[in-house]
């Protein structure tokens, strides 16, 4: 009997305070949001011109933003009858995240106005509402009993309703990235603004459950998911009108398929190899100089796909040739001996001028002047009128590079669920225990390898016309320029091993940010030092991870699951009994 007392007694008493807090997180995400209406700053020397009243603008975008998804999800914890689909889970954990989110932006707007403007005199009075805003919600979220919860087996929806979400998920997603990818190179401020409220956001939604939702409605609908992500990926050219953007999106699609290609040899099969790029040179250096280049010293003139094919061949004899006496190393040693074969790639290459070795290559001077594709009549150089739209030579190879993205996760899928594909994945648990199961370890880690240097010989192919040129220093372990050995390697890591949508954000990530914060050219093996320790720290398995390496890296986080439903029974279970 006493328990029954006390129970509701406990309950009387936190629900008026927990009340407080959930109408102090929504009122100031609401202020928070509100307060970009005002003038943070009376000059338009800072980008995203703050100064007008009524309109947000710049960085008061990501702001208004998180406020108004702060005050959303705060509504969602009340239970509210078409609110509950946002949080499955949970929404404390959500609201908080949303709450750091709106925090964070704002406060770094208002510190980089302070900075580079030079001084707090430059903040108007909507500056300092922002921060003060801001940071209510983010002080009361934390104050919030956290309501963490398995999510329950959601309500059967139509068939066309699903796709329905599917495709609006896809759009929202081609509008987010198309955002950040038209914000200004010289707008750094901006973009860092836009990646801090990108990556709350998405941290949000995940605790939230609506990504775990959404990864359900897409396993359902396998095919109409995969052609909403090719629908999304194809419109992007014609979001765009500057082919800047355009030659930055060939250049991520390009990363990424050779990181995907990558993701063969160390997600699948386990092999650290350092020296990856190469094979993309091997790929490259074969199209340039069969596809009539005025350059080439081989004097031939190949089609297309001609020309693929001789990149591939030539990637996959050099994979076979440098595998064959190289993968019956292990660990640090076979890391040690692909380091070494990136490196002499570049150097062969760069001595093939004629004079050191024979004229092949024209050793550092490359091969340049490598004439643009033409397949079919379509001239890839030229602008061609699709409706109202006309899409220049990078929209172009961009829609041609987004096919040969499609092939290779076509292959690395089928590759990976294969009978092969799970030989590769024992090998990479444990060598040892796979042969003695019958596995034979070393032809399969070759035909991985050979694999991967055929992907990678095939992304070479369009590499080199869209760059025009090829050179040896574009093939190194780590520079200023990517794709190289070590962003690839980065790239497969950060995404996820193992994975396919994992590779292509990582290559994405790595490629995008360098590019806006131009600052951190200087600072970049650094910087990525210090993101793979925060990520070995926080999320080991990667930011999509596998499954499996989840549950691996997290096996005792598996027994802290929500125990309310389990206390709840237990009592019911005692009042029976007695």
């Amino acid at each position: 009997m006493s328990t029954d007392t006390t129970t509701p007694a406990k309950t009387t008493t936190t629900a008026p305070r927990t009340n407080l807090w959930r109408v102090l997180t929504a009122a100031g995400g609401l202020a928070t949001a509100g307060s970009t209406m005002l003038a943070w700053t009376w000059t338009a020397a800072f980008p995203g011109n703050l100064t007008i009243n009524g309109y947000p603008g710049g960085l008061q975008i990501f702001t208004l933003i998180a406020g108004l998804a702060t005050t959303l999800l705060t509504l969602a914890s009340y239970d509210i009858k078409g609110l509950r689909w946002l949080v499955p889970t949970g929404a404390t954990q959500a609201i908080r995240l949303a709450a750091l989110g709106a925090f964070a932006t704002t406060w770094f707007t208002v510190i980089a106005i302070t900075v580079d403007l030079g001084g707090l005199v430059n903040l108007e009075p909507g500056g300092y509402v922002a921060a003060v805003a801001s940071t209510i919600p983010a002080a009361a979220s934390f104050l919030i009993p956290d309501d963490t919860r398995l999510a329950k087996r959601p309500q059967k929806l139509s068939s066309w309703l699903e796709i329905l979400l599917i495709v609006v998920a896809f759009a929202i997603a081609l509008q987010v990235i198309t955002y950040g990818v038209d914000i200004d190179d010289e707008e750094s401020q901006e973009f860092i603004g836009y990646l801090i409220t990108v990556g709350f956001g998405t941290a949000a939604l995940h605790k939230a459950g609506l990504v775990a939702r959404l990864s359900a409605l897409t396993q359902n609908n396998r095919t109409a998911t995969a052609a909403a992500a090719f629908a999304a990926a194809a419109a992007f050219p014609f979001t765009q009108t500057d082919d800047q953007y355009l030659q930055l999106g060939v250049s991520i699609l390009i990363f990424a398929t050779v990181a995907l290609g990558l993701n063969v040899v160390v997600g699948l099969a386990g092999l650290l190899d350092l020296g990856y790029v190469a094979f993309l040179g091997v790929g490259a250096y074969t199209a340039a100089l069969v596809s009539g280049s005025t350059a080439s010293t081989l004097d031939v003139h190949f089609p297309f796909w001609a020309a693929v094919l001789a990149g591939a061949l030539a990637a996959l004899v050099f994979g076979v040739v440098i595998g064959a006496p190289t993968l019956r190393l292990r660990g640090d040693y076979l890391a040690i001996v692909t380091l070494g074969f990136g490196e002499i790639f570049r150097i062969v290459v760069n001595n093939l001028d004629g004079d050191s070795g024979p004229s092949l290559t024209n050793g550092p001077n490359g091969v340049p002047n490598i004439p643009d594709l033409v397949i079919f009549g379509y001239d890839f150089g030229e602008t061609h009128t699709i409706g109202s739209f006309e899409l220049g030579s990078f929209a172009n190879y961009y829609l041609l590079m987004l096919l040969f993205t499609v092939l290779v996760v076509m292959v690395f899928s089928r590759a990976g669920n294969s009978r092969i594909g799970r030989a590769w994945v024992a090998i990479r648990e444990d060598e040892t225990a796979a042969t003695a199961m019958g596995i034979n370890g070393f032809r399969l880690k070759l035909i991985a390898f050979a694999l991967g240097a055929t992907l990678a010989g095939v992304a070479g192919t369009v590499w080199a016309h869209t760059q025009y040129t090829v050179v040896p220093e574009q093939y190194v372990f780590t520079g200023p320029v990517a794709p190289n050995s070590a962003f690839l390697l980065a790239a497969v890591i950060l995404g996820g091993m193992g994975t396919i949508s994992g590779p292509l954000l990582g290559a994405a990530l790595l490629f995008l940010i360098p590019e806006k914060l131009t600052f951190l050219q200087d600072y970049q093996l650094l910087a990525f030092g210090i993101a793979l320790i925060l990520l070995m720290r926080f999320r080991p398995e990667g930011l999509i991870p596998n499954r499996r390496q989840q549950l691996e890296y997290h096996e005792t986080d598996q027994l802290d699951v929500p125990t309310k439903g389990l206390d709840d029974a237990a009592v019911g279970v005692t009042k029976a009994e007695a």
